[in-house]
């Protein structure tokens, strides 16, 4: 196999991860025509078929699986090798890829990405913003430099630093400014909303109230804090948002916020990065910054 080239790995990779050859190409940034010669050669090349193609899926073969396996360390190696010559630099330079949970990326990262540029105008800065499951799994592959997550997320293989800490807070209607704070008890029996499932917070929220997983219809799914907001603007029920979150979504919907007393609910935010990266150091040094403008941020809404 001496044609085998890194090319067609990463098109093998992007035609896997896509299902479709349309969108493989275009998320590879060549033609689909060109795409589909660069498969067909490589597995003319390899004498055996990597793809079953049916009318509407693409899926792999045994053999596919097996090679795409590999396929993904040799990348993951090469990409490793980009890092030590970044990191061998002076300073921060290059591309960073972070991934950033929805319920966060909207409230830190204009304050972050500001400091960052700053501090490393060298920084070519790709932000990825979805779910923590996909964030720890484009992380493993190599596909992401860094994260910022809610901790933990024990995974043995990535470092974990955390950041800072912030209260969760009630949103109420506006018309029940006046009334008590509801205490767990009191909670469970509420209509809650919550953001659909997959996303940490949802769970952070069901874990504070004593709520299973599978709650019944008391609970609404929305698919953000923003929409959540409005949906208690609107007498729908009751939700809970982190504390960062207030100025942004709060300020136009008809709510009022009341804060918990003893022990309210609280997650930790964190960075997490391969143990094994080469830019682990950098990645330390990435870290404070962003503690820096959380810190910054923090103390802006006192």
């Amino acid at each position: 196999m001496n044609n085998l080239t890194l090319k067609q790995l990463r098109y093998v990779d992007a035609l896997a991860r896509q299902g479709h050859f349309g969108r493989a190409a275009e998320a590879s940034a060549i033609t689909q025509p060109a795409l589909s010669m660069q498969i067909r050669d490589l597995e003319a090349e390899l004498g055996t078929p990597l793809f079953e193609r049916g009318a509407r899926q693409i899926r792999l073969t045994g053999f596919g699986e097996e090679f795409l396996a590999r396929a993904r360390d040799i990348l993951r190696a090469v990409d490793e090798l980009s890092d030590m010559a970044r990191a061998a630099q002076t300073g921060l330079a290059g591309r960073l890829r972070i991934g950033v949970i929805p319920t966060i990326a909207p409230y830190l990262l204009p304050a972050v990405i500001g400091d960052l540029a700053r501090a490393y105008p060298g920084l070519d800065i790709h932000v990825r913003e979805t779910v923590t499951p996909k964030l720890i799994r484009e992380l493993s592959e190599g596909r992401l430099d860094t994260a910022i997550v809610a901790l933990p997320v024990s995974e043995p293989a990535l470092e974990e630093v955390a950041l800072f800490s912030e209260d969760f807070v009630l949103v109420r209607p506006g018309e029940d400014a006046e009334k008590p704070v509801p205490d767990r008890e009191s909670l469970r029996e509420m209509r809650l909303l919550l953001l659909e499932e997959g996303h940490c917070f949802r769970d952070q929220a069901l874990s504070f109230c004593s709520l299973p997983a599978s709650r019944p219809r008391e609970i609404l799914d929305g698919s953000s804090l923003s929409t959540l907001v409005q949906m208690v603007g609107a007498g729908i029920g009751v939700t809970l948002i982190p504390e960062m979150a207030l100025a942004v979504e709060t300020r136009s919907a008809n709510v009022s916020i009341a804060r918990f007393g003893a022990a309210p609910p609280r997650r930790t935010i964190g960075m997490i990065w391969r143990r094994s990266s080469p830019l682990s150091e950098r990645l330390g040094q990435i870290a404070q910054a962003v503690r820096g403008a959380a810190e910054a941020m923090q103390r802006a809404e006192i």
